[in-house]
């Protein structure tokens, strides 16, 4: 599989559940659960996702979902730091078989151009501190620290805050 075989389009109800499960196999991979089965349960919920927020996904050439990424708007139920201006996103999840393809800079970037086509002057997101190669993947794409939005969902958890400008 080449990235020309990859492509992001929204999901659709019948993959709800696949994208559920690549959620939670992702953060499961990466470390990222810290026995809090409420936001595994949250990861897991992509239908609620799905209702609340945008909700896209990486497919492959055969339409088989391989990655997923949740968009959520100012003052929607999953925006977390947004501001007025800003599209967020959250829980941008790759099926850990297929890691390490790119796959995440195109769900990335697919959040950029819709934030562009809904006129947002900001794209916002929070990645734990111990993800380094999301931190990698984000500053590499000219995300930048937004310190003062840094925040701790509970104790063990402290999740870094980054904006990138959208160009007009």
């Amino acid at each position: 599989m080449t990235m020309s075989d990859v492509g992001v389009r929204p999901v659709r109800p019948g993959e709800l559940a696949r994208v559920g499960e690549i959620t939670v196999a992702a953060y499961r991979a990466s470390g990222l659960l810290h026995g809090d089965s409420d936001y595994e349960h949250q990861l897991r919920d992509a239908a609620r996702r799905a209702e609340l927020a945008e909700l896209l996904a990486a497919v492959d050439g055969d339409d088989v979902v391989l990655g997923s990424v949740t968009v959520a708007r100012y003052g929607s139920w999953f925006a977390q730091v947004a501001v007025p201006g800003e599209l967020e996103f959250r829980m941008l999840a790759i099926d850990p078989q297929h890691r390490g393809r790119g796959i995440g800079e195109l769900l990335t970037q697919a959040v950029c151009d819709r934030a562009a086509d809904l006129g947002c002057h900001r794209v916002v997101m929070c990645v734990d501190r111990s993800n380094a190669p999301a931190l990698r993947l984000y500053e590499r794409m000219g995300f930048r620290r937004l310190p003062e939005r840094d925040w701790a969902p509970v104790p063990a958890v402290q999740l870094l805050a980054l904006g990138r400008e959208v160009p007009r």
